[in-house]
């Protein structure tokens, strides 16, 4: 109650006092007026005419500014409500105006004599010229201590009060000043826009900010402007051609460019207006916490703008990131991201976003100079960053890409993307694809394309089969490096150039969904993943893994540690976040497309909005393909994968062959009748007992029964014939 009554009686007191000086304000104007009516008219009265031969006495042709003055004081109390510096402006006003009147009164500096001095004033007031008696006898006092030096002293005065007056910079620093306090200036700043005056605000506050900021040059890159619409467009719409030494030989047709759709993205005049006026929102937020900052550059994206923020020396960024929620709050938006530094500048990057989102296409990504000039036939198109400057890079250089983020944050589209980018850029003779696919629908589609290897893999059980195969192919493509006494794909295939013989293809492995994976066979796959991300870059096979569960028990320590390339979507939470990237800042992405792209060659993760491909645009390129091109797939390691149980394992038991015709003559299956038979162990008799239901000859364990066998002796006799 006590801080109640204590808070309305403060209140009571500040109203008053507001009340007051608007009262005095309003009286000071009003004087003003009629002092400037009586210096035209005749027809104010005696006070009219007592006021203007006054007037012109003290203060000669100066008499026509005196109301001027007082009518400036009069609004500063009025309309300056958010300072209680009114006093110190009224003064300057005050030290301004009788500098006035010694310029005024300049040409009666040479006479020699306070008597005549006035004299010659009073003269000059009857014509109302020259500055009145006051201009004489403060002229008088100025020269008799300065001599000529007074013109250099009045001067330097009209100019300082006039820039402490109107807030202008100085590049002087002032340090003493005697109106009413000393104000204090910026010593820190070397930079000309950072040295202000700390002093009284000017009048009328509101209108004096809009002007200040009107005069500030912030550069706004919109990254949809015409010119650089201009510079984009190519007239090579028809083809793309690629460059592969084996083309003579094999026809290989690519997809036309019209297959792909363009988005019009239609510019809002109304956006610039809002863009400027949030920059203002975030300097002044800055401001009203403690914090010198300014806005140097804008940047427009896509999808979100950049607000580049320097700070002032000494301020901490900590701080700042600190403040993203009372910027969020200022600026009526969702979440905003806050990059602290930008790599390569001194600023502080605030990332809001767009009121309208614009659409990435990826015809326009295929029409880029990034993508037509890149030197390698393992594209990966992305999209554009803040700056609309479109993100390519090459797998190879990854060399192994993990992406994650929620339910419809963008992830299959962008493996589409990837996709087409391998598609449009590189023969099947130079990159084939194995693609894994436990959700089923995700990218069957691709079936029949003339880059598979094999058809798309949806069965998950098959998945780890595939790996296998990859992971052979590795070693054997390592034996022939060192036959031919080369260290990589790349230099073995220059050999062979040489020789006029046959080439290895890249390999690029897609599984869609990791999680699907690791719940069927988490050991094995991860073992698989592990190897090939350890040892398969040289034999030019490469791994892009997708999961929309970025948890620890899918995106295990060891895949993490072996896959050092990420792409992060939208995820729900920070842990996410974290799990993916090592580091905060997933959560608060967009989602449709809204990425971090964080390379191993990046030391910060980069904002991209990802390229968009539709459903019906990829059909319409695989029927393109399917039509004018063969598949060819391998039908070895078709085999290989379909009949898993003739794939070859690591149990190598010389037992195994006895213990399964052991277990077919008896009829049943168990472990202890091979320890009693066989002599053997315990572990050792269970993983013969493991390996045979793994081949489908005896079943699944059945509590204390024996376990059924699934062959005959016939079936036996064909197996090892």
């Amino acid at each position: 109650m006590s801080r109640t009554k204590s808070s309305k009686k403060k209140k009571n007191k500040n109203d008053l006092k507001q009340f007051n000086r608007d009262l005095i304000g309003s009286l000071i104007v009003v004087v003003g007026i009629l002092w400037m009516i009586s210096l035209f008219s005749f027809q104010m009265g005696i006070i009219g005419s007592l006021l203007r031969g006054t007037s012109f006495f003290l203060m000669g042709f100066g008499a026509y500014f005196f109301p001027i003055g007082l009518i400036a004081v009069g609004l500063i109390f009025i309309l300056d409500r958010f300072d209680n510096r009114e006093m110190e402006k009224a003064l300057l006003i005050i030290a301004l105006y009788l500098t006035l009147l010694i310029f005024l009164d300049g040409k009666n500096m040479d006479v020699v004599g306070f008597i005549d001095r006035i004299r010659a004033a009073n003269f000059h007031s009857l014509d109302h010229k020259g500055g009145g008696f006051l201009g004489a006898i403060l002229g008088y006092l100025i020269y008799s201590l300065f001599g000529k030096g007074a013109y250099l002293i009045v001067a330097s005065s009209f100019i300082i009060s006039s820039l402490l007056l109107f807030d202008k910079n100085i590049k002087v620093l002032i340090k003493d000043i005697d109106l009413r306090g000393k104000i204090k200036k910026d010593e820190g700043d070397k930079e000309p826009k950072k040295k202000r005056v700390k002093k009284a605000k000017a009048m009328l506050d509101k209108a004096k900010s809009n002007k200040e900021a009107s005069k500030k040059e912030v550069r706004i890159v919109d990254y949809n402007s015409s010119e650089k619409k201009n510079e984009k467009e190519n007239p090579i719409e028809e083809e793309i051609i690629i460059r592969s030494p084996k083309t003579e030989n094999i026809s290989y047709t690519l997809p036309p460019l019209s297959l792909l759709k363009s988005y019009d993205n239609k510019k809002d005049d109304s956006e610039k207006k809002e863009i400027i006026n949030n920059a203002k929102l975030i300097e002044e937020t800055m401001k009203n916490f403690g914090i010198e900052a300014t806005i140097t550059q804008i940047n427009r994206g896509p999808t979100i703008t950049c607000y580049e923020l320097s700070p002032s020396p000494g301020i901490k960024l900590s701080r700042i990131v600190s403040l993203a929620d009372n910027i969020a709050m200022s600026l009526a938006t969702s979440d905003i991201r806050i990059e602290a530094p930008i790599p390569g500048k001194s600023a502080v990057g605030i990332e809001v976003p767009n009121r309208v989102k614009d659409s990435v296409s990826l015809k326009e990504m295929l029409l880029s100079d990034e993508y037509l000039n890149i030197d390698s036939n393992l594209p990966l198109v992305l999209g554009k960053d803040v700056s609309g400057k479109p993100i390519v890079s090459s797998i190879d250089k990854m060399p192994h890409l993990l992406i994650a983020g929620a339910t419809g944050s963008g992830k299959s589209v962008c493996i589409n993307t990837i996709i087409m980018s391998i598609i449009y850029k590189s023969s099947p003779e130079e990159v084939r694809l194995i693609l894994i696919d436990p959700k089923v629908v995700e990218l069957s589609i691709y079936n029949d394309i003339p880059h598979l290897l094999i058809p798309v893999v949806t069965d998950p059980k098959k998945a780890s089969f595939a790996l296998n195969w990859a992971v052979d192919e590795m070693e054997k493509r390592y034996k022939l490096f060192a036959q031919n006494s080369v260290r990589d794909m790349k230099s073995y295939n220059e050999k062979q150039r040489a020789k006029n013989e046959e080439t290895l293809p890249s390999i690029v492995i897609i599984i869609d969904e990791l999680a699907d994976l690791m719940m069927v066979a988490a050991q094995e796959i991860e073992d698989y993943i592990c190897r090939l991300a350890q040892m398969a870059r040289a034999a030019g096979i490469y791994l892009i893994i997708a999961t929309q569960r970025p948890s620890v028990d899918v995106i295990t320590g060891t895949i993490k540690a072996n896959v050092p390339s990420r792409i992060s979507f939208a995820v729900s939470s920070q842990v996410d976040s974290r799990t993916i990237l090592d580091m905060a800042g997933a959560e608060k992405l967009l989602g449709r497309g809204d990425m971090l792209f964080y390379p191993s060659f990046y030391s910060k993760p980069l904002r991209v909005q990802g390229a968009f491909v539709s459903d019906s645009e990829v059909e319409s390129v695989v029927n393109f393909l399917k039509t004018n091109n063969e598949s060819d797939y391998d039908e070895e390691i078709i085999d290989v994968v379909q009949n898993s149980a003739e794939l070859k394992t690591d149990f190598n038991d010389e037992l195994l062959p006895e213990a399964i015709k052991m277990v077919v003559e008896e009829g049943q299956a168990s472990i202890s009748l091979l320890q009693r038979r066989l002599r053997i162990g315990y572990a050792r008799a269970a993983r013969l007992i493991d390996e045979m239901e793994a081949r489908g000859i005896v079943g699944g364990f059945e509590g204390s029964k024996p376990r059924k066998v699934l062959i005959t002796e016939e079936d036996l006799e064909e197996e090892f014939d």
